[in-house]
């Protein structure tokens, strides 16, 4: 795979960027139809682009479908709702009947996307979709560990008809491209760390350009007295465990209300205990591997510093190099306190510490005791579940799920708060932050601004007079 550098970076940015006004130009009807075929393309083509996704990363079949899954969706959604979203709209103008105002959405020019390993077919195109529909170019950044996905992925945008000169791909590392990346697009996209994405920030903004980051979280489930335990128990292992818990919105902290602790955490524990691990291109792994040694180090010492610290030991707590060298136990751990490092930091891994509460308050409480917000679930009745939900702070909160709901919920926008990012992927803001938004207003009539001939002071007391009548009008409020 080329490593790229920072003169390969202006290239593609020269190819992209004279390849988008051209783009831009052509109806949104045809760039919708290359999404629609994209479409069919991810889903025909899955067998493919599963296997590479699971050589690359080493999770299981079922968590590399979710990405394709997840692709197919956004692609549907945006070629049917962008039009809706980029559509001129009308806003009160500043005199009624006489001001006509219309609000337009423009293209940026050049996007660039940096995409992390864990979703790395899912976050090389989901976002640049929305972008390229309201008529951007595409610069892409793929993480060193997982390149040839991001390029089938394209590949495959290609072969829906997307002019290969508009979506460009450099390879190589991220310390080095990324800041001549910056420097050459006027928008950016981030997945990944919140100190990553802290260093990102500041290059946007000496730069004065618009980003978006989802970084990283510490995401809470609650479980409640009232919730269906046996379902909250398999919404836990898909929850924590998916992708082998390498996901920014997996579920690493469970608080569980006292009325029903012992039950669900001993079903919790057993079910954990009888995943089945494995690195075969089939369906029949519950859970793969992590990524990258790196990563393994990072579980393992997060385990066995909380081991060492009195946190008992659920299920799992150990690597597993009988399967392949990086392999570990999903792991359920209790009694979790604050000396502990995997109580505030994120592990990124196939751990979750289990707490018991004794009410919904309390709950909540330890919920928002966090750097982090990207997402929580909750589990419980659906109308005390959604009470619940709005008191968490999240950015998305799922009721008697882990994280899909909400993912899958394409209109409506997802993203963090705190330190789990800035902006929104997904629906309305989903696209029109890749856009300029321009006001133009046609007067008709006079103009606005003191009448000729008219004294300034009996201008001023006309305009009063006009404006408290203005506020008794319902129709003009």
């Amino acid at each position: 795979m080329p490593v790229c550098t920072a003169e390969d970076v202006a290239e593609a940015q020269r190819r992209a960027r004279a390849a988008q006004a051209e783009w831009a130009a052509r109806p949104l009807a045809e760039r919708r139809a290359v999404m629609l075929r994209y479409h069919d393309l991810v889903l025909e083509r899955q067998d493919q682009v599963l296997d590479i996704v699971q050589v690359e990363t080493g999770k299981n079949r079922v968590s590399a479908f979710e990405e394709l899954a997840d692709v197919a969706l956004t692609a549907r959604y945006y070629a049917h709702a962008a039009a809706r979203h980029l559509r001129p709209a009308r806003r009160r103008g500043a005199l009624p009947l006489l001001t006509r105002t219309v609000e337009h959405h423009h293209p940026k020019g050049l996007v660039g996307v940096i995409a992390p390993w864990n979703y790395p077919f899912t976050l090389a195109v989901s976002d640049a979709i929305p972008a390229l529909l309201a008529g951007n170019g595409i610069v892409l950044k793929p993480d060193a560990q997982t390149p040839f996905t991001a390029l089938i992925a394209v590949e495959l945008l290609f072969e829906a008809g997307l002019p290969r000169d508009l979506f460009q791909v450099v390879t190589g590392v991220g310390a080095d491209l990324g800041a001549p990346l910056i420097e050459g697009v006027e928008y950016l996209m981030f997945t990944g760390s919140t100190a990553t994405g802290r260093i990102i920030a500041e290059q946007c903004g000496r730069r004065l350009i618009g980003f978006s980051a989802e970084l990283g979280g510490k995401n809470p489930m609650i479980v409640l007295a009232d919730a269906d335990v046996d379902k909250a128990v398999e919404g836990a292992i898909r929850a924590c465990f998916s992708n082998s818990g390498q996901l920014c919105i997996s579920i690493e902290r469970l608080y569980v209300e006292d009325g029903v602790y012992d039950r669900f955490v001993a079903a919790f524990a057993a079910r954990v205990g009888a995943m089945r691990l494995g690195a075969g291109l089939d369906w029949e792994a519950d859970m793969g591997s992590l990524i990258s040694r790196k990563q393994l180090d990072v579980v393992t010492r997060h385990v066995d510093d909380a081991v060492a610290k009195g946190a008992r030991v659920l299920a799992g707590g150990k690597p597993r190099p009988d399967l392949g060298p990086l392999f570990y136990e999903p792991t359920v751990l209790e009694g979790v306190t604050e000396e502990m490092e995997l109580a505030r930091a994120e592990t990124f891994g196939p751990v979750v510490a289990v707490t018991r509460v004794a009410d919904a308050e309390e709950a909540v409480r330890r919920a928002n005791d966090t750097a982090y917000g990207l997402n929580a679930s909750v589990w419980s009745t659906p109308r005390h579940g959604a009470e619940v939900a709005t008191r968490i702070q999240a950015g998305t909160v799922n009721v008697n799920e882990g994280y899909a709901a909400a993912w899958a919920s394409i209109d409506a926008p997802m993203g963090g708060i705190k330190d789990s990012g800035v902006g929104r992927r997904h629906g309305r803001e989903g696209i029109l932050k890749y856009t300029e938004a321009q006001t133009v207003a046609v007067q008709r009539g006079r103009a606005i601004g003191p009448v000729p001939g008219l004294p300034l002071e009996k201008y001023a007391a006309t305009m009063t007079a006009s404006l408290k009548l203005v506020k008794r009008l319902p129709f003009l409020r």
